[in-house]
């Protein structure tokens, strides 16, 4: 088995961490007239968030990381459709 095909809950904490952060953001950058989708994109992505440590707990590091992944998705898709006024090409795909 090679080593290099796992997940370290390190590689997990810093994407929580950096997703986490994001949304902080993008809760204070919702464009008027589009409340509504945001408040849709906002909803999915704790919910994901909230997954990814429920199967971190259960050492399902694999489906934790994967959540993280739609979290931020969620995130990039509402700052690509102008959902969210946000200018940080670092943490999104702006």
């Amino acid at each position: 088995m090679r080593t290099d095909d796992k997940i370290k809950i390190s590689k997990i904490e810093k994407y929580y961490n950096l997703t986490s952060k994001a949304l902080a953001i993008v809760k204070k950058s919702i464009v008027k007239g589009k409340e509504i989708q945001a408040h849709e994109i906002i909803q999915m992505v704790e919910c994901y968030l909230y997954d990814a440590k429920h199967f971190e707990k259960k050492g399902n590091y694999v489906n934790s990381f994967a959540c993280l992944n739609y979290a931020h998705g969620w995130l990039d898709a509402g700052a690509r459709l102008k959902i969210f006024d946000v200018k940080d090409n670092q943490l999104f795909t702006v």
